[in-house]
């Protein structure tokens, strides 16, 4: 497992940990439950509704999402059922102040572990159906940049820049 900084901050787009495929968490040991503490602290710091795990540098397959409903954990997430399409505004943490028109499905179902170590299988619709798709993705190596046309980053390869500077 990568260390961890004392000093934590979400990762910006342009580092490398956030094209890569995270890996399965294969036990739930004292460093995957403060990860979890981690991501969900930096989450709400950042007034964000979701966080993968290779946003704070970590490539294991952990999310953490809260639309106003309570936080939810999910390990190893998987989708395994989706229905419909619907394009709607996106951002991401990695990317501040960009928000571009992502085109995903209305209706999932993921499955995965819960922070006990639990099985679950969790149906979602409309922004918690989104969110979970969009943190999915991350875990998967698949930033919002890579779901809208090349004509659509040209327009935004300036800002894009800044922020890999940073």
């Amino acid at each position: 497992m990568e260390p961890m900084t004392k000093i934590i901050e979400v990762v910006k787009y342009g580092n490398p940990v956030l094209k890569r495929k995270s890996l399965e968490v294969s036990e739930l040991s004292g460093d995957i439950h403060r990860i979890i503490r981690v991501m969900s602290q930096l989450m709400y710091q950042n007034k964000g509704v979701g966080l993968a795990a290779p946003q704070i540098g970590v490539s294991k397959r952990i999310i953490v999402v809260d639309i106003g409903e309570g936080l939810h954990v999910f390990i190893n997430p998987k989708i395994i059922w989706h229905q419909g399409k619907e394009v709607f505004q996106e951002g991401c943490l990695s990317f501040p102040g960009i928000y571009l028109d992502i085109k995903r499905s209305k209706e999932i179902v993921v499955e995965g572990l819960d922070n006990k170590g639990e099985s679950i299988q969790y149906g979602a619709q409309g922004l918690l159906a989104r969110v979970l798709q969009h943190e999915i993705d991350h875990l998967d190596g698949i930033l919002m940049i890579d779901r809208v046309p090349k004509k659509k980053l040209k327009l935004i390869s300036g800002q894009l820049q800044e922020i890999k500077c940073e």
